[in-house]
């Protein structure tokens, strides 16, 4: 018997514009969590490895991989973590993601919107460039565990990128969390495959997640923009930060760019695919 095609639950044009601004609404009102990918910084040239595959070819370019590790970025990571010392690697992201990124309109947008929470999946500063100069807002990162001592998943900075105790994101009126971890203010990478092997084992229990975020989300649609769900990786990344959270959510994506593999996730996973190139969207969502 012949399964059904998951990429024929796109929703297009014109359907797919009206419902992205129903879901514009939500967002001015703080009930839908913006989840940025790779792609919306990458609107912006960046000149910044801009996704696994872009970041893959710059650790190649400064170390000789072996077969193993090319063209995936946390292997390579891995990779040089081994051979070369984790400072060594930490250096190099740093490196890579050492220019500024200019925020996009809708990284601005967004800074100026009544949002708990804004979900950051990528290293660049963008959305810490938008937020700078907004008071009452601040940022959880996720941490790599290597050479800690300690049971620690994340950590807490200031909007002057001070670090401070978890008590303080109560009071955040936006919370700006980069599961990641971020080239700013402090250098915090998440990309080897040790680091994500150890996340991995717990986050399906959710101990990784910080409980500012669980708070957060609950009952909260969640809103795709950028992402591709093409690495096993990612998906798991978005199935568990959105977990009990609402039952509907959207991704703007295009449907001529994504697997099959992708679609049958986002059909799993509950999110409405809206056909609309992400400039389109971005356009819709300044002018709602």
């Amino acid at each position: 018997m012949n399964r059904p095609d998951p990429c024929s639950e796109f929703v297009h044009l014109p359907a797919a514009e009206a419902m992205l601004r129903k879901v514009s609404k939500g967002l001015r009102g703080g009930n839908v969590v913006p989840y940025l990918g790779t792609g919306l910084a990458e609107l912006s040239n960046p000149g910044v490895p801009m996704n696994p595959e872009d970041l893959a070819a710059f650790f190649a370019a400064k170390v000789a991989m072996p077969g193993r590790a090319r063209g995936n970025a946390w292997a390579a990571a891995q990779y040089i973590e081994n051979t070369r010392h984790r400072t060594a690697l930490t250096a190099m992201m740093a490196d890579a993601f050492s220019k500024p990124v200019e925020p996009t309109q809708l990284h601005r947008l967004l800074s100026m919107l009544p949002l708990p929470l804004i979900v950051d999946s990528w290293y660049d500063g963008a959305m810490r460039n938008a937020l700078a100069g907004h008071s009452n807002w601040g940022e959880i990162q996720g941490i790599s565990r290597a050479g800690l001592r300690e049971q620690r998943w994340y950590r807490f900075y200031d909007a002057a990128g001070a670090e401070v105790d978890s008590a303080s994101a109560r009071s955040w009126g936006i919370i700006l969390y980069k599961p990641h971890g971020s080239v700013a203010p402090a250098k915090n990478f998440l990309v080897s495959d040790a680091d994500y092997v150890e996340v991995l084992t717990e986050i399906d229990i959710q101990t990784p997640i910080p409980k500012e975020v669980i708070v957060r989300r609950t009952g909260r649609s969640f809103l795709f923009l950028g992402c591709r769900f093409n690495d096993q990786l990612l998906r798991t990344y978005a199935r568990q930060v959105s977990k009990r959270s609402s039952d509907v959510h959207y991704a703007v994506i295009e449907p001529d760019t994504v697997s099959k593999n992708e679609c049958r996730f986002l059909l799993e996973q509950g999110v409405t695919p809206l056909a609309i190139p992400l400039t389109h969207a971005v356009e819709i969502l300044s002018a709602s």
